[in-house]
């Protein structure tokens, strides 16, 4: 009778509850909240968790339903769509009883902002209830001032965390000294472009170097933003007519980051976007853009924004290389093991998922949450069998597409302005002679035909005759740097 009369006062063992039993405590609402997330990132993955569970936000737990809050009404119907029972199981699992989730479209300045991390932050933050900061910071701070909002800036993502390799050096090397000359109006590289494949830390380092920049100079004005999130505001303004306003505090930023600038579409919009470029740069502001292909290659932008963001540097991040991607899990395994200090990953499970997992960064991430999630909840070491069998749609996914020779012919054919008849003939034209040895040049590297079989499909070739071309467009890459680029391209473009 008295625990029941406790109870029904809201109280049980000195903590306040509500009349389902359910605590108010605020840490212990945080810290089931904290459990909940890794139990969906253990069940989902990380790529996936990351993409539509990384700015949900615990608000409450009341009358058996947990109430959240996201950032879009587009999310809020995804996640209520797709995975609102998940989401319940797992919420059941620390809040019992619990029969129902809402979701909540929040607005810009509803969460408190922490304070941004200096640049030895090391690895990534995971498991907070606010697990990326959003644009509620003190006036030159990082995500926006003066009313200017940029984009959510991810804390866990300083220099300090990026791993650097040979494919990444020269990016790394060109943001810091971005980063590090904020204020200054000599600028070296602007402005500064980096392009790469989904998952090789575009956005990783375009985050750095605003954290960077703030703890350079802590009162500049450093915005962070994606193309999407420039195209909604630019037409929220225009509808408001609020257009002059926005250009105006648009352009009176220190450094402007924008990620994802394949997506900015819209001639209006492309129009206001390349006068507000062209303003901050003729100023002497910083731009860094980030793009899944060089400026050349985005076909979408009008032809003058095209010139000007390839007028500075532009700098490709390229495949990570087996080296690299063993530091990035080393890397992952150290920021895992400063929670727990007993988890630990063998050398042969190390070099197992470095030589399978070839995609990004995100993969390799999320193979050592998965390894750890797995490691904890089974209190058993995991062998390589166990973690293939762990990993193995992330294996699936970076599969090597499987290109074959008469794709090889298809695009041969494209590029080089050579009809298929042509390159299987005798003809021993010049126009005809390189763009056939090319091909058969991409196909020994490309396939996993024999040199016979590569002779047979160019036109019933000996053997030894695709022998030499493959040594000749070998040397011919040696000799020209613009041969070997246009090879590469030819090589990514099978591959896509």
């Amino acid at each position: 009778m008295r625990a029941d009369g406790m109870k029904r006062a809201g109280y049980m063992r000195g903590k306040k509850v509500n009349k389902n039993g359910q605590e108010h405590d605020p840490k212990s609402l945080k810290k089931k909240w904290e459990r909940t997330r890794s139990r969906l990132r253990a069940e989902l993955g990380e790529d996936i968790f990351k993409s539509w569970f990384g700015r949900v936000e615990l608000e409450a737990v009341k009358d058996s339903t947990v109430h959240l809050s996201v950032p879009t009404p587009f999310l809020r119907k995804w996640l209520k769509s797709h995975y609102n029972e998940r989401l319940l199981s797992c919420c059941n699992a620390e809040f019992k009883g619990m029969e129902h989730v809402e979701f909540r479209v929040r607005q810009p300045h509803d969460s408190t902002a922490a304070s941004a991390p200096m640049d030895g932050g090391g690895a990534r933050a995971g498991g907070n209830v606010r697990s990326a900061l959003h644009d509620k910071v003190p006036a030159g701070a990082a995500g926006g001032y003066d009313g200017f909002e940029g984009s959510p800036l991810d804390r866990g993502l300083t220099f300090g965390a990026f791993v650097v390799g040979s494919s990444n050096r020269l990016v790394h090397a060109a943001a810091r000294e971005v980063a590090d000359s904020v204020g200054q109006m000599q600028r070296r590289y602007n402005p500064l472009f980096i392009h790469g494949s989904v998952g090789h830390g575009k956005t990783h380092i375009l985050n750095a170097i605003a954290w960077q920049a703030r703890s350079v100079k802590p009162q500049a004005r450093v915005v962070y933003l994606t193309a999407e999130w420039f195209m909604s505001r630019f037409v929220q303004a225009l509808k408001t007519r609020a257009a002059v306003a926005f250009k105006e505090s648009l352009r009176g930023i220190d450094i402007l980051l924008i990620d994802d600038m394949e997506f900015l579409q819209g001639p209006v919009i492309q129009q206001e976007f390349c006068h507000a470029l062209n303003s901050l740069i003729d100023s002497g502001r910083q731009i860094v853009v980030a793009a899944d292909r060089a400026p050349s290659k985005l076909e979408r932008l009008d032809a003058r924004m095209r010139s000007r963001l390839a007028g500075g540097l532009v700098a490709e991040v390229g495949p990570m290389d087996l080296a690299l991607r063993q530091k990035i899990l080393i890397n992952c395994i150290e920021a895992e093991r400063r929670e727990d200090g007993k988890f630990a990953v063998p050398d042969s499970i190390i070099e197992f998922l470095a030589s399978r997992l070839t995609e990004g960064g995100r993969e390799l991430e999320g193979a050592i949450i998965r390894l750890r999630a797995a490691v904890r909840l089974t209190g058993e070491p995991v062998s390589v069998d166990g973690a293939e069998f762990i990993v193995r749609d992330l294996m699936s996914a970076s599969e090597p597409k499987r290109i074959k020779i008469d794709d090889i012919l298809r695009i041969i054919s494209k590029h080089f302005g050579v009809n298929r008849t042509e390159l299987l003939s005798s003809r021993r034209n010049r126009s005809i002679v390189r763009p056939r040895q090319i091909g058969m040049y991409l196909a020994k590297n490309l396939t996993s035909r024999s040199l016979p079989e590569i002779g047979r499909r160019f036109g019933n070739r000996d053997h030894t005759t695709v022998l030499h071309a493959i040594r000749k467009v070998e040397q011919l890459m040696s000799d020209d740097m613009s041969l070997k680029e246009e090879i590469e391209l030819l090589k990514r473009v099978l591959r896509d």
